[in-house]
């Protein structure tokens, strides 16, 4: 028989020993064991973990509570340590914000044989112990009083370890800031707790209004065709991998590469996530200003085009459009798989549903009409199911969403399979664009972020923007006019091909294709138009400036 506070004390130390192995290894890195300061360090550093979570967990356990509590903190804790030990990610609170946005589908993908091994031999034992003692009973008043003593204790001994050690903690974690969402289970906690307040607090929030000028001003010449603008978000595509670009050997863009588009090559994204990227890259502020809540709880820049008078519809193949178009002019398509059963599984279809899609649309179109695609891209770690078996050309490719059970050299062939099909979509609706010839078309494509593929140890995407590699923010992003389009609005695509190696972003989005289409308002910015220099007339949203 113990007491409520002896179990939680014995499982949090359980925990802070035996889950936070990317923590422990982070703080241990370059240290000499023969020293020892260092192991006064770790000693006092695991004591001030041990008392922290006490009290955390102490809080809000009592003898109804503890078992529940402390089961769901040992099997999260335990598949937190699985996926950064086998991803190389943090518990960061984007991470978690992207964990609970996933979908059924998703994270079906992550889940897996071996993973619900690891957790339930990592978590067997201490759910068991958790079970197995009797808790014993006081009364209520004597409890209270005793349960504030303990965990006021706890933060003496906590506040004691750090000072024993401040100067080189303090030291660690102001250079590695980041480093604080490997400590489990108090990374996921905090990140779970801080989503959860932000969305109680934003649940009733009036999104604010942006581009309430906005209208469109033609400059063409007429007669003039209705415009079809299409704009494809592409999922998980790394610019390193695409060889349109020009730094990669293997051609993974032939297609595109035989059509007459400009391809960006210095492209940053907005963040690792699509739950980042998405919001970002639609709205006016971008990374530059980056406000996450003020973003979130803006218009953007569909609600602009559509208050100017254009017909915006999203065409969704992924997981939803993380709220950019949730504005009242903004049509939303989810794909149905049902619709398409040579490109669609049940509940998944390949993108090249998105071809088909528009050339419905192009029949019933009437005006001036902007289409957002949005891909499923090289979403991972499934990359293998992200295309059909005929572009199946780079082998031997990983067939499996457990990536550990592939070498990185199929891990890459899978991924590079996934690039090459989004190379055909894009040229399908590049192709199907230009047919239509009683529309003046055009196209851009951008990536939301990019992808790890094994470098130094990493693997998927997701980590802290401040510390990501390139290649998780290095992204393509490419351009096609069609003639029509281009003699109306005056672009000079060879001028457009002079940019390609400018520093770009997705803070650029949102201004140039306002200004593409000639939306006057007030809240454009010509510099971040990447067509303004490259247009022999200018358009209404350049009057404004």
């Amino acid at each position: 028989m113990l007491r409520v506070e002896t179990v939680v004390l014995i499982v949090t130390a359980w925990l802070v020993a035996t889950v936070n192995g990317a923590w422990w290894s982070a703080v241990g890195a370059g240290r000499a064991w023969s020293d020892p300061s260092n192991w006064l360090f770790m000693v006092a550093v695991f004591v001030a973990l041990v008392a922290l979570h006490f009290v955390l967990l102490g809080a809000l356990s009592n003898r109804w509570t503890v078992r529940p509590l402390l089961t769901a903190i040992i099997i999260a804790s335990a598949a937190a340590a699985y996926f950064m030990r086998t991803y190389a990610v943090m518990m960061d609170p984007t991470m978690i914000q992207n964990i609970l946005k996933t979908d059924r589908r998703e994270a079906g993908e992550l889940l897996s044989w071996s993973m619900v091994m690891s957790v339930a031999l990592w978590s067997a034992l201490p759910v068991a112990f958790v079970w197995w003692v009797r808790i014993e009973h006081r009364p209520w008043l004597r409890s209270f009083f005793l349960r504030v003593g303990q965990m006021a204790g706890a933060l003496v001994v906590a506040v004691l370890a750090v000072l024993v050690v401040s100067r080189d903690l303090t030291s660690m974690m102001r250079n590695q800031r980041e480093l604080r969402y490997l400590i489990t289970p108090g990374n996921y906690i905090y990140g779970l707790i801080g989503n959860l307040a932000r969305g109680a607090r934003d649940a009733n929030t009036v999104r604010e209004p942006v581009g309430t000028d906005a209208h469109i001003i033609r400059v063409a010449v007429a007669p003039q065709k209705p415009r079809v603008f299409v704009l494809v978000v592409g999922e998980t595509v790394r610019a390193a991998n695409f060889s349109l670009l020009g730094t990669y050997e293997r051609p993974t863009t032939p297609e595109l590469a035989k059509l007459d588009v400009i391809g960006f090559r210095n492209v940053t994204s907005c963040g690792t996530s699509t739950e980042v990227s998405v919001p970002c890259m639609f709205s006016q502020w971008g990374r530059e200003d980056y406000d996450e809540r003020r973003i979130r709880n803006s218009e953007g820049l569909l609600d602009v085009l559509s208050r100017a008078g254009y017909t915006v519809k999203w065409l969704d193949n992924q997981s939803g459009c993380k709220g950019v178009c949730k504005g009242e002019g903004v049509q939303y398509l989810k794909i149905d798989p049902k619709a398409y059963p040579d490109l669609c599984t049940s509940d998944e279809c390949h993108d090249g549903v998105l071809v088909r899609q528009l050339q419905s649309e192009l029949t019933q179109i009437k005006g001036d009409t902007v289409l957002v695609m949005h891909m499923m891209g090289n979403h991972g770690p499934a990359y293998f199911a992200r295309y059909p078996g005929e572009f199946r050309r780079f082998t031997p490719d990983c067939q499996t969403a457990e990536l550990r059970n592939c070498s990185r050299e199929q891990v890459v062939n899978a991924y590079d399979n996934a690039v090459l099909y989004t190379d055909h979509v894009l040229a399908g609706i590049v192709g199907t664009l230009a047919q239509a010839t009683t529309f003046d078309t055009a196209m851009v494509y951008v990536s939301d972020h990019g992808e790890s593929l094994g470098e130094n140890g990493l693997y998927l995407h997701g980590l802290p923007y401040s510390i990501a590699p390139s290649t998780q923010t290095h992204v393509p992003m490419i351009s096609w006019i069609s003639p029509s389009f281009a003699a109306a609005e005056g672009v000079d695509r060879n001028c457009m091909r002079a940019k390609a190696d400018e520093p770009l972003s997705h803070d650029n989005l949102f201004h140039s294709v306002i200004g593409l289409l000639d939306v006057h308002t007030s809240v454009y910015k010509s510099e971040r138009d990447i067509y303004e220099h490259c247009r022999n007339s200018k358009g209404a949203a350049f009057a404004s400036n």
